[in-house]
């Protein structure tokens, strides 16, 4: 994530936003023809069954960033403080970066497992697995989701699945992010804040304590998320790795899960892999996990992990996985989730499949590269507005025009929206008027000790009358 947060900041100097100007003569949109894959999607359908149904395409197309440049700009900014930098809207994608936290909540059925399972080691593993496949959603996403305003917020209730997720930018200087999300079923608790150490513009070392408690067993797990790195700024295609050492802590039990995702090397040897295991709190190694975050994770017991190794240096056969229906359906019990897609991962004979990513729908690429659920987090139900906090992502004019396809309107709303924010924040100095958060508020987790934005409740209670004017 950290890649694209730090950019568009309150103290922005402008001196690149002229190219936000041009974007829109240079793609020759026409928003009222591009229009057209999201017209049956405009009024949310209801199944047979009762349960809603999400659209399942954008309003309008993406347009091509061929004839930009990310380092076009960026060589005009050595020397500058990243905040100080303002990228043209061509590079963003319309969601924010607080809708681009909820993707988290994509593979909740890992969530669902977790708490069906007796076994410790097993709702480990399933706390693994969507550790995960949190970040599997950035495969191929390019674009840069607009940096929240300080006071956004964004909500998202999925009764279908099953939870009810509140995320609030709480700073600007640093960019933080807190979420929070709870079970509709009293079932979990999961919330955590983000705020990326930026360096230059490729790569993000992640910061902030995420946490997952599963009440039924009075367990709380935390961790951090890989770095995140982009690939090719100056020339070729942008592409994403995530890399680093994960430690997930079941802080009731003293089990650990090491996850190591691995950089991929000069070749791409071990591009999107990632390998590690559980131990329990004597440091005994119970199973080890394998697999690709862009793909799929299995595990299986030590013994016959490392027999596989040693056979495999010694040059022995290699079995690849090949999708098998009896498999997928005997690991997960949502088939949905399952997509039929050949993996390329080195399959162990005896491996149990913890999680396989999602298909992406067949218009992906003309959509950012979004995931089903992606595609659903900016849309603005018949009534919703009503109900809706006015700081919610949704509200946002510069995304929902880009979304809409109206590009020149969404870059202007976007530099009016950044001037807005530094005309807030220069009143507030003057005022000597300190920022205050509305649904969050700084402590310190109880698991790690360690300082946290803990949700402070009563969102879902409606009372929006002291919600700042952010739009």
């Amino acid at each position: 994530y950290g890649f694209y947060t730090g950019f568009d900041s309150d103290n922005s100097s402008g001196d690149f936003s002229e190219a936000n100007h041009k974007v829109a003569e240079m793609l020759d949109l026409d928003p009222h023809q591009s229009n057209t894959t999201g017209k049956h999607n405009r009024e949310t359908e209801i199944q047979e069954n009762g349960i809603k149904r999400h659209r399942t395409s954008l309003p309008a197309p993406m347009f091509s960033r061929s004839d930009f440049s990310v380092w076009s700009i960026l060589k005009k900014c050595i020397g500058l403080e990243l905040s100080k930098i303002t990228m043209p809207i061509v590079f963003n994608e319309p969601l924010s970066f607080l809708q681009r936290i909820t993707e988290y909540m994509e593979h909740i059925y890992l969530i669902n497992k977790a708490c069906s399972h007796a076994d410790p080691l097993e709702r480990m593993q399933a706390v693994a697995a969507f550790a995960v496949s949190a970040v599997a959603s950035q495969w191929e996403r390019t674009g840069k989701p607009f940096n929240p305003l300080l006071g956004e917020t964004y909500e998202l209730t999925r009764e279908d699945l099953g939870f009810r997720f509140i995320s609030e930018q709480v700073s600007h200087h640093p960019p933080i992010s807190a979420f929070y999300s709870e079970g509709l079923n009293k079932d979990f608790i999961f919330h955590g804040s983000i705020y990326p150490k930026l360096k230059f513009c490729i790569e993000a070392e992640p910061r902030g304590t995420i946490t997952l408690e599963l009440l039924k067993y009075n367990e709380a797990y935390t961790w951090t998320n890989p770095t995140c790195c982009v690939h090719n700024v100056i020339i070729g295609k942008l592409w994403l790795e995530q890399y680093g050492t994960v430690e997930i802590v079941n802080h009731s039990t003293g089990d650990k899960c090491v996850l190591n995702f691995k950089p991929c090397g000069l070749f791409g040897k071990e591009l999107h892999r990632v390998e590690g295991y559980i131990q329990d709190k004597n440091r005994k190694k119970l199973c080890v996990i394998y697999g690709k975050w862009t793909e799929c994770l299995w595990c299986t017991d030590p013994t016959t992990y490392e027999t596989y190794k040693k056979n495999e240096k010694r040059g022995g056969e290699q079995k690849k996985l090949k999708p098998s229906e009896d498999v997928i359906k005997s690991e997960n019990d949502d088939a949905d989730d399952m997509p039929e897609v050949q993996d390329t991962v080195q399959f162990i004979p005896g491996s149990k499949l913890l999680w396989r990513i999602n298909c992406r729908p067949p218009n992906s690429s003309q959509m950012y590269n979004f995931t089903s659920f992606a595609v659903s987090l900016n849309e603005l139900e018949k009534g919703m507005e009503a109900i809706l906090a006015p700081t919610d992502c949704r509200l946002r004019p510069d995304i929902r025009n880009m979304e809409n396809g109206n590009m020149d309107v969404a870059s202007k709303e976007k530099e009016r929206l950044e001037e807005k924010q530094r005309a807030a924040r220069k009143e507030r100095a003057k005022d000597e008027v300190e920022w205050h958060t509305r649904w969050f508020h700084q402590g310190t987790n109880p698991y790690t000790g360690t300082s946290d934005w803990l949700y402070s409740g009563g969102y879902f209670d409606r009372n929006f009358s002291d919600c700042p004017d952010i739009y």
